[in-house]
């Protein structure tokens, strides 16, 4: 155990210790010295943080500061009524600050109750219970604002953890001062109590044991006892006043001396408006000018300082300014961090900032939220934190997404009115602004609220400007999908891993594969939207085959091999899956054409007249199906997948391209047709 802690104990145990024990008057002048410093210290420290968490220990505090208290003034009472002697520090208050007068001293005391107990403690109570109770109230909306600002890339992850954490310690903060407040209110009743018991019950023993008489028994007894009441009040005081500052520091930016400066003293033009009030005072009643001038002219000093300062505090902050901008231009690590680039954002027109506006309605930030879970459930791909900011030189209603800085997507929403997107023949029977649809080109037209009704019942589907956003996001995403996985986000998902199934990763990285190995098969997987949440069995995989080969392509088609539930259940269609077949002729012409270097490594070597006749077969065969109102897949053998995909990709890289041995056995396979050159 550390020595701090051992001491606290130790101290704990002794305030104990004086409730039983009998301490000698000297060392209780020193407690109750020591008590006094305590509360100041208390109060100081109370005034000078910024904020009430920075004086988190406050309620715990508050109890040891209050049985501190209470053991001296058993161990007071105990010295008062058994010798007569409450010590140096208690007789001084008796007789010096109350003037020797019994009266006075009960006076003073009990005003120093009332303003301790009625109007300090009342309110601290009051002001912690209702800031715990809103503190409560208000910690489901503080952490959805957290979310937002996380998930628009306001605020990075630890930092909202950070924020949560923060939220959840002013709730115990405000909990516990609402319960401690009640130690300082049952003090203030305690000190009443103690004071009569001192009274009477000295009165009584100063009679009868000590042999004084009944006007010696009262003067002296009534003096100590009132001089023993104040020595404790007054730190009682400090205490609650010390708890009244900490509770109420609800929008504090500083401590509390340089918050009153700045916030009171703000309008130095109001201080004139005082001291000409101040003045007129004097001259039309009987105080006199006399009194009045020195304040009003002490109030115009004070106004004519702070605009003095208040220029001089501009021009510093002008020519501090300009000193960052040129520190800015000169300083090479400026000029270094402007090359950090944000994976992914979202820029918009300043019409559309309204969409990313809670307060007006916006739920753009939410919808980001589903489209990163969305494509955690379906690709097993954590997407970047998406930054949303608005700006000015983009037309009103247009958005752009940028990757990495560079623009890969760009559309136009209206506001006010309403995507339809047209279905049949006739694209003239509605009234409003043709587009042609962001996420699938598709034409449409905007309609206004009024036309909406109308649009549905002419068989129009209706989609609204956040829709509209968010579906081309989600398209656009799943498109560079493959580009958003790097080597970081490589090595968290093998971390992730690694908490479920340590064994099967340390056998495969780094000893048969490297991240980067890892991170081109996921990528591979990706760019043709094939899953990799089930990372064990892709792992499981590669760790079987890694012994063999390194080569990143073929390692993925042996991966794709092993999630044949998987792609199967993604392509097929009620048990059914309708394929474009590669005919014998596109197989072999292919197969021939296939290369292997030094290193052992294949690649596709094809003659550029061959290269086009097959190019030219597959864009007829893709074409007849999406008029046919279908979606093409091609099928084919495992040994020329990849390389018919490269192919593909030319003509249209959403088209999947699948092997035999991608398929469960009991899939029903229909041809719609055979490709052949």
């Amino acid at each position: 155990m550390k020595t701090k802690d051992l001491s606290v104990l130790v101290v704990v145990i002794l305030i104990v210790a004086m409730m039983i024990i009998p301490l000698p008057t000297i060392l209780l002048d020193f407690l109750l010295i020591c008590n006094i410093s305590i509360s100041l210290m208390i109060l100081l420290v109370a005034m000078n943080t910024k904020e009430a968490l920075e004086f988190s220990i406050f309620p715990t505090a508050l109890l040891l500061t209050t049985l501190f208290r209470l053991a001296l003034n058993v161990s007071t009472t105990r010295s008062i009524l058994s010798k007569a002697d409450g010590g140096r520090v208690i007789e001084t208050f008796g007789s010096f600050v109350i003037g020797g007068s019994p009266v006075v001293g009960f006076v003073v005391f009990l005003i120093l109750v009332v303003i301790q107990f009625i109007v300090i403690t009342k309110g601290s109570e009051r002001v912690a219970e209702v800031a715990a109770r809103f503190t409560l109230d208000a910690m489901p909306g503080k952490q959805m604002s957290i979310d937002a600002d996380m998930n628009a890339g306001l605020i990075s992850e630890q930092e909202a953890r950070m924020r949560r954490r923060k939220i959840e310690q002013e709730a115990d903060f405000y909990g516990a001062m609402d319960g401690a407040s009640k130690f300082v209110k049952g003090d203030a009743i305690a000190g009443i109590v103690i004071l009569l018991i001192n009274v009477i019950g000295g009165f009584i023993i100063g009679m009868v044991i000590h042999g004084m008489g009944f006007a010696e028994s009262a003067s002296t007894f009534t003096l100590l006892s009132v001089g023993d009441g104040l020595v404790s009040q007054v730190p009682a005081l400090l205490i609650s006043t010390a708890t009244g500052i900490t509770v109420t520091r609800a929008a504090s930016e500083g401590n509390l001396g340089s918050d009153i400066i700045k916030q009171v003293f703000s309008y130095p033009k109001l201080l004139y408006i005082v001291a000409g009030t101040i003045m007129l005072l004097g001259l039309l009643t009987p105080i006199g000018l006399l009194l009045t001038i020195p304040v009003g002219l002490l109030l115009i000093l004070g106004g004519l300082s702070i605009q003095r300062t208040a220029k001089q505090d501009e021009l510093m902050s002008e020519e501090l300014e300009k000193a960052e901008m040129e520190e800015d231009i000169r300083s090479p690590e400026k000029v270094v961090n402007l090359l950090q680039l944000d994976p992914l954002e979202l820029e918009i027109g300043y019409g559309l900032i309204p969409l990313a506006d809670q307060k007006q309605g916006g739920d753009i930030l939410d919808r980001i939220v589903m489209i990163r879970r969305q494509f955690a459930i379906e690709l097993g791909l954590i997407i970047p934190t998406i930054r949303i900011r608005d700006n000015l030189q983009l037309p009103a209603n247009q958005y752009v997404l940028k990757f990495r800085g560079s623009k890969i997507a760009s559309g136009e929403v209206y506001l006010d009115h309403f995507l339809a997107m047209i279905q049949g023949e006739d694209a003239e029977t509605i009234e409003g602004i043709r587009v042609v649809e962001p996420a699938f080109g598709l034409p449409a037209v905007w309609v206004t609220a009024e036309e909406k009704q109308r649009a549905e019942l002419m068989g129009y589907m209706i989609v609204d400007p956040p829709s509209v956003i968010a579906t081309h996001l989600t398209e656009v995403l799943k498109q560079y999908a493959h580009e958003l996985l790097h080597r970081e986000e490589t090595q968290e998902l093998i971390d992730n891993l690694k908490e479920t199934h340590p064994n099967l990763v340390n056998e495969l990285v780094p000893a048969l594969l490297s991240v980067g190995d890892i991170q081109k098969v996921l990528q591979s997987l990706l760019r043709e939207q094939i899953s990799i949440r089930d990372l064990a069995a892709i792992f499981e995989t590669l760790a079987d085959y890694a012994v063999y080969t390194k080569d990143s392509k073929v390692l993925t088609e042996y991966v794709r091999q092993s999630l044949t539930r998987q792609i199967t259940e993604q392509y097929a269609d009620q048990g059914v899956i309708h394929v474009l077949t590669a005919g014998a002729s596109l197989e072999k012409g292919i197969s021939d054409s296939i290369q292997q270097t030094e290193t052992g490594a294949y690649y596709l070597s094809v003659d550029p007249q061959l290269s086009r006749r097959i190019t030219e077969e597959l864009q007829v065969q893709i074409e007849r199906v999406m008029k046919s109102g279908g979606q093409p897949i091609f099928l084919t053998s495992p040994s020329i997948r990849m390389y018919l995909k490269q192919f593909v990709d030319k003509i249209m890289p959403t088209v999947p391209v699948l092997s035999y041995t991608e398929l469960e056995p009991d899939i029903e396979i229909q041809s719609i047709g055979v490709v052949n050159i």
